[in-house]
């Protein structure tokens, strides 16, 4: 059997959790995650003070926690964890959502392809065919696919999963991230146009249903944003990606 906690602390991998008002159900995804590993990051992205209770009550020892107010969205929140992260001494962070519809134990599916693929980003392809899936969510994410493969040229069948893992000196924390939902795809764009592998491996997804589903993802608005967001990453894709990729084509010519 394999021991996945042994494995984490050799390859210096953390778990980073950004969580805004999941109190229902961060500690239990937290709970999960610590079957595999207690190198953990919790971004408290400013919550209500009822959900570091609930983490508070839950564990005895609290994981590390990157706290602030006011909430400020999800990049914000995943680019201060990475930094904590090498702050820390890790070398890869997997990101997983607090809203309970990843499931830590395919934290393992995950590791797994990070062992066949030293160096690459890993995105846990979601089934957007699931159960209770929001249709506007499977409208985003496809319209997301579609203009991610235009400005890299790379297919892949979930840009929008937050259940990744990340290289973390193939992530330049310089990078100019916008703070919301739309951040995790300029990762993707990014760490595409700098020549980082990313390999999609299928994992398991949870959605309750409408009633007791808690989501901050905001239809128009946040449509709206990864739109404008498209439109700006076509224009850099076409003056910048595009020049790049044919110097190193031409140099691998050379070679």
């Amino acid at each position: 059997m394999t021991n996945w906690r042994e494995i984490f602390d050799e390859e210096r991998i953390c778990v980073v959790v950004p969580t805004y008002n999941n109190e229902r159900t961060v500690t239990d995804v937290l709970q999960r995650i610590r079957i595999y590993t207690s190198n953990i990051i919790v971004v408290n992205d400013g919550s209500t003070p009822e959900t570091k209770a609930a983490i508070v009550a839950a564990f005895p020892e609290l994981p590390d926690m990157v706290e602030y107010t006011p909430n400020r969205g999800k990049g914000y929140a995943l680019m201060q964890g990475f930094r904590r992260a090498v702050e820390m001494g890790y070398h890869h962070a997997i990101t997983i959502d607090s809203d309970g519809q990843h499931f830590p134990e395919d934290i393992p599916v995950i590791m797994e392809c990070f062992q066949a693929h030293r160096g690459a980003l890993i995105v846990g392809a979601r089934n957007l065919t699931a159960d209770n899936m929001p249709a506007q969510n499977t409208f985003a994410n496809k319209f997301s696919n579609f203009w991610f493969h235009l400005q890299t040229g790379i297919r892949l069948e979930d840009t929008q999963s937050g259940f990744r893992l990340y290289p973390l000196d193939r992530i330049n924390l310089r990078w100019p991230i916008t703070p919301r939902y739309e951040a995790e795809l300029e990762l993707l764009v990014f760490s595409a146009w700098r020549g980082t592998p990313v390999v999609s491996v299928p994992v398991r997804v949870y959605y309750p249903p409408e009633g007791e589903r808690v989501s901050h993802f905001r239809p128009f608005h946040d449509f709206f944003r990864i739109s404008v967001l498209n439109s700006i990453l076509c224009i850099a894709a076409l003056f910048y990606y595009l020049p790049v990729k044919i110097v190193r084509f031409l140099k691998s010519i050379q070679n």
